[in-house]
């Protein structure tokens, strides 16, 4: 069983995921609120940070298309802080 120091950075990897999925989601939810109407677009406004285009790599038999976009919002921002807090205290 590991110890507290030696959690590994596969589960890491795993709740900074989850943390940036639940809180595009709930991003999602608070832009249907009525409520939040006047905060929404600030917490749903996307943040280009890396944007590679797609590349075909055609072996004539199998064709792979490869690409990468990291556009996170702020609630996918506070859902990675709020991640990165629940696996310090795990």
């Amino acid at each position: 069983m590991p110890s507290g120091k030696n959690k590994g950075y596969g589960l890491l990897a795993l709740f900074l995921i989850t943390g940036a999925i639940l809180g595009g989601i709930l991003g999602e939810f608070i832009t249907n609120s009525t409520d939040l109407a006047g905060l929404a677009p600030y917490l749903v406004k996307n943040y280009p940070i890396i944007d590679l285009p797609p590349v075909i790599i055609n072996l004539y038999v199998i064709k792979f298309i490869v690409g990468f976009a990291l556009h996170p919002n702020l609630m996918s921002i506070l859902g990675i802080i709020a991640a990165i807090f629940l696996f310090r205290r795990f």
